[in-house]
């Protein structure tokens, strides 16, 4: 192999694994209990920061820390009214999303249950 093929394989699998990475970075965004309920609370519409902690009964810090980090890998928008942000999901995908894996653990919960290595 030559050092330009050569090269170029490293490049592919270089590109491949930061597009591996990348992705895992996104499903980071959802992997946190508050975060799915925040998502899950917000596919019934749009709410604001009070509204979540009262349906989630959480404090307001922990909700905007989270509505933070799912806004800003753009899982939710804003929308101001005043003084008051309301929060929607941006993305009909994360919805989607998270209906194949509500499908998938009801088919797989016992062993999702039992591993020990997620």
């Amino acid at each position: 192999m030559t050092d330009k093929l050569f090269e170029d394989a490293v490049a592919a699998q270089t590109d491949e694994f930061s597009r591996l990475e990348l992705l895992a970075k996104w499903f980071r965004g959802l992997d946190d209990p508050v975060r799915l309920g925040i998502l899950t609370v917000l596919r019934r519409g749009e709410k604001s920061v009070e509204e979540l902690c009262e349906i989630l009964g959480m404090k307001q810090p922990r909700i905007s820390n989270h509505l933070a980090c799912l806004r800003w890998c753009g899982f939710v928008a804003t929308r101001r009214q005043g003084q008051r942000i309301f929060y929607r999901i941006a993305d009909p995908n994360v919805e989607k999303i998270l209906d194949l894996a509500q499908d998938s653990l009801a088919r797989n919960a016992e062993w999702v249950l039992t591993c020990t290595r997620a």
